[in-house]
């Protein structure tokens, strides 16, 4: 028979916190010319909806001016914005383009980002950086860490590996 102690030892969970070993941000930056490929996959991805609404409206012989299924696929486009960019990053730390190629969004020191980071790396850091005409994306290209002004603005860098048990 299982006494009152014996099942709250037993029903106890122990909480363990993965530590980060040896991380260095420098050594494992995502090449450029990668993360430009997980980009354009990123945003290929987003234009599939718009492309496949008008590509059905015309091959069943609408004029692609149909009001409310315009609404509906923009709605749909972003949904699908939310999820590759904000939940999938979120229990991943990878969008669609990111997972293809191998690369993870962590923070400085190697840990997952947060929702809050995420929110301002990928809706304000992408905003600034649209409004600099891309060249925030570009700082990645000529900088030791390869790190974006998104990924300065919310003290992330984007990696290329895999986690490992030591």
């Amino acid at each position: 028979m299982v006494t009152a102690a014996n099942q709250a030892v037993l029903t106890k969970q122990v909480s363990v916190k993965e530590a980060v070993v040896g991380f260095s941000p420098y050594a494992l930056r995502a090449p450029f010319l990668l993360r430009c490929a997980a980009l354009f996959i990123d945003y290929m991805f987003l234009l599939a909806v718009p492309i496949g609404w008008l590509s059905l409206s015309k091959l069943f012989g609408g004029s692609g001016g149909n009001f409310v299924l315009g609404n509906s696929m923009w709605f749909l486009g972003g949904i699908l914005f939310v999820i590759n960019f904000v939940l999938l990053p979120l229990f991943s730390g990878q969008t669609i383009g990111k997972m293809l190629f191998g690369l993870t969004i962590v923070k400085l020191d190697g840990t997952p980002v947060h929702l809050m980071g995420l929110l301002v790396r990928n809706v304000l850091g992408y905003l600034i950086t649209a409004m600099s005409f891309g060249l925030g994306f570009l700082v990645s290209a000529v900088n030791n860490s390869g790190r974006s002004l998104h990924d300065y603005i919310a003290g992330t860098v984007v990696i290329q590996g895999r986690k490992k048990l030591v």
